[in-house]
């Protein structure tokens, strides 16, 4: 007997790589502020560019910080609002050695390679995530704005803007 096939999402391998001597920026404007993020291509290339393409193609616009944890993380990056959708495929993990630091940026996955869009940055330091999630950018500017954000606000906008 062989079991039914199950769909899973396509995990993308089709990526535009970003030059590992660039570190784009990429500015969210939300309901509490601006801040900014500088991405490390040479860290995790395909969760750069997938974040890039993203951001490019306004995914990000308008969808709500769903989840917010004081002394954790915030994060956002699903349309559903829930916790439990994406872009509609998953990506790679890509394990690196930039530790989660207070401000560090990483991947949100379900387990290893389901990630796609949703992202989160940590407000402290948090070891226990260093090589479970694909870290792959920093808060440069505005540090002070993720610390405001509450559940429910909202990405009005994100762009790159180098």
């Amino acid at each position: 007997i062989v079991p039914p096939l199950v769909d899973q999402p396509l995990t993308r391998q089709d990526f535009l790589m970003v030059q590992d001597n660039l570190n784009p920026r990429i500015r969210f404007t939300t309901s509490k502020g601006e801040f900014e993020i500088v991405l490390y291509p040479q860290k995790a290339p395909a969760t750069v560019s997938n974040f890039i393409e993203l951001v490019n193609a306004g995914f990000y616009n308008g969808i709500y910080f769903h989840r917010v944890v004081p002394g954790f993380v915030i994060q956002a990056g699903d349309p559903r609002g829930d916790g439990w959708s994406g872009p509609g495929y998953s990506i790679p993990c890509e394990y690196n050695d930039i530790f989660y630091e207070r401000g560090v940026v990483g991947m949100a996955h379900a387990g290893k390679d389901t990630g796609g869009s949703q992202f989160f940055i940590t407000h402290t330091p948090q070891p226990h995530l260093n090589g479970r999630h694909t870290a792959f950018g920093k808060v440069v500017s505005g540090l002070e704005i993720t610390d405001r954000i509450e559940i429910y606000d909202r990405i009005i906008r994100a762009e790159l803007i180098q």
